[in-house]
């Protein structure tokens, strides 16, 4: 396959969440390694599931991928890099200066900035040393999803260009002398990246218009970073076989009309086009079937689950009366990128316009697809996003205002120098997230979030921002003081876990569920998105993906205090595009067993 012929030293694959990065880079990977190459996979989102997909614990160390002579993968774990940072940064002081001074430093590193640099460390090591990954032909890099993807293509220059500038001896990174260290390590990553006899970026989406659209916007972003290389991969491309199944037949035609308006940009890169397949791309057989021309008869085949007894259902509508029971507060939606988190925030937000209340819905997700998804103005309802410079400029103006306001000349220019980190742009959408959540003290908000791992990283940040803006400010607003407590407080923040009936989304939104109730925030319930559970289905290949759906029913009614399922639909015409209350209700549909 030319996709393969051509591949580089170094591949990334980056795209719209739930669009099969991981699987098409591990694919990639494996295809590779199975022509005599030595590949190494690295994994670069915070919510990674490398370790299921090639059913091979992993760690932040290349590891043998069991079955595939080789190829190795790890993962970069962000708080392990975190960890090794911060003594890397403060080591060489312990014992020289005062312990003060040292716990100043350990301050000073203890916010979710640090958490960023010491990943993209470990980021710039593998694409900028030649040393790092010398025993391997190819490094495959699978990415978080597209926002924060570019973010992390930014930092180079960024980094780079902050240490260039930056005169003074501190940040809030702490001593600038351990980061300036690392300069040509950036440098040396930048010119990989731009550089097209070495690395392509792979742009992988559906063929969806929103998933081609950011595709599209990626594009275009990466080129004006210098990316020229790209290539697109069209994933779980969908030919009917039974023109009589209703279901099938709507699912091609949304494929189709969705490729026949993909953008100009990225009709022009070099495509490949890859089938959706009747089972789930988990584990190496199943993997090794992607780039295959046809199906072989050996497929892995989904077990027929059909006498599994899955747990009725509450239609999603039922969901909003209990939502709506305290009359004010905040809806969060969560779960791995791609599930559909967008949808149902924003058919969460038109019902209860609906039922009269006043909501603001909005969105963490870099990404930002809310007005999109909404389709135009509803009563009742303000649409906003968190726009990073945009809250990066208030933030800044603030403590110059603020902690700016009685230093002398020579301060003032130090504090200008630390507030041009990027790390700013953190902690202001930090307290941006934190304002917003204050509103639900008067009426609805309801947020749409970034995909999990960012989504954690947020929350985490609690802490570490409060001692931030103390170190800049001297003070933290009400606002932040009271977050923790509101998002702890069930009767106020009401969380959804969103899921597609799949292996990763599932087992991705469980682990979350975990990480929040160590939290101690307990989320409100789940939804089981896009399902073909309660649709009749003749084509073969959506029978056998419903017939593996039932397992992930049974899964999710263990972990959840109520569920929701939501079946398939191809987008309506009307505002909203997809209109959960009305396809909960589809003539197409069967009552949940």
């Amino acid at each position: 396959m030319d996709f393969l012929e051509r591949a580089p030293r170094n591949l990334f694959f980056t795209g719209k969440g739930g669009v099969g990065k991981t699987s098409v880079a591990c694919a990639t990977a494996i295809a590779l390694a199975e022509r005599g190459r030595r590949v190494l996979l690295v994994s670069t989102d915070p919510a990674s599931n490398l370790d299921e997909v090639l059913e091979t614990p992993l760690s932040g160390e290349p590891r043998a991928v069991t079955g595939v002579t080789g190829l190795y993968a790890l993962n970069i774990d962000p708080e392990a890099a975190a960890h090794a940072y911060r003594e890397r940064m403060v080591g060489p002081y312990r014992g020289v200066l005062p312990d003060a001074a040292v716990r100043s430093i350990e301050e000073q590193l203890s916010g979710a900035c640090t958490v960023e640099i010491a990943a993209f460390d470990e980021f710039s090591k593998l694409l900028g040393d030649a040393r790092a990954t010398a025993d391997f032909e190819h490094v495959v890099f699978d990415t978080a999803p597209t926002g924060h993807t570019l973010r992390l293509l930014e930092l180079p220059a960024a980094w780079t260009g902050f240490l260039e500038t930056n005169v003074g001896g501190t940040s809030c990174l702490g001593p600038l002398a351990g980061l300036k260290a690392q300069q040509a390590l950036y440098d040396d990553s930048r010119a990989a990246l731009i550089d097209g006899s070495r690395t392509a970026l792979v742009l992988v989406s559906r063929a969806d218009v929103a998933a081609l659209r950011e595709a599209e916007r990626t594009r275009g972003e990466l080129a004006a970073l210098g990316i020229e290389r790209q290539e697109l991969v069209i994933n779980g491309l969908f030919r009917a076989d039974d023109l009589a199944d209703q279901v099938a037949v709507a699912m091609e035609r949304r494929g189709t009309d969705a490729m026949a308006t993909m953008p100009a940009g990225l009709r022009a890169l070099s495509r490949t086009e890859l089938p959706l397949l009747p089972f789930g791309l988990v584990g190496i057989a199943a993997l090794r079937q992607l780039f295959g021309k046809t199906l072989s008869s050996t497929a892995p085949m989904a077990a027929s689950l059909e006498a599994t007894a899955a747990p009725s259902a509450t239609p999603f509508a039922a969901l909003v009366p209990a939502l709506e029971a305290s009359g004010r507060g905040v809806i969060m939606t969560m779960g791995k990128g791609g599930v559909g988190k967008t949808s149902v925030a924003v058919n969460v937000a038109v019902d209860l316009a609906r039922r009269g209340h006043k909501v603001h819905l909005t969105t963490t997700d870099p990404a930002a697809h809310v007005e999109e998804t909404l389709g135009g103005a509803v009563d009742g309802i303000r649409v906003s996003r968190i726009d990073p410079a945009a809250e990066a400029r208030a933030y800044s103006e603030e403590v110059l205002r603020t902690a700016g306001a009685n230093l002398d000349a020579a301060g003032r220019a130090l504090l200008k120098e630390d507030l041009r980190s990027p790390c700013t742009e953190e902690i202001a959408v930090f307290r941006a997230f934190a304002r917003i959540v204050d509103e639900g003290e008067h009426g609805f908000v309801v947020i749409d979030t970034a995909p999990t791992g960012h989504t954690l990283l947020l929350l985490d940040a609690a802490e570490s921002y409060h001692r931030e803006v103390l170190r800049t400010s001297g003070a933290a607003p009400e606002e932040v003081r009271s977050l923790l407590p509101r998002l702890r407080d069930a009767a106020f923040t009401k969380i959804l876990l969103v899921t597609l009936p799949e292996a990763t989304p599932v087992h991705e939104a469980a682990a979350l569920q975990r990480d929040l109730e160590r939290a101690d925030i307990r989320p409100f319930g789940w939804v089981i998105n896009q399902s073909l559970k309660p649709l009749k289905v003749t084509d073969p290949v959506l029978v056998r993906r419903r017939e593996s759906e039932a397992r992930f029913h049974v899964e999710v009614a263990a972990l959840a205090p109520r569920v929701a399922v939501v079946p398939w639909s191809a987008p309506a015409k009307a505002q909203p595009p997809l209109d959960f209350f009305a396809t909960s209700e589809s003539p197409r549909a069967e009552a949940a067993p």
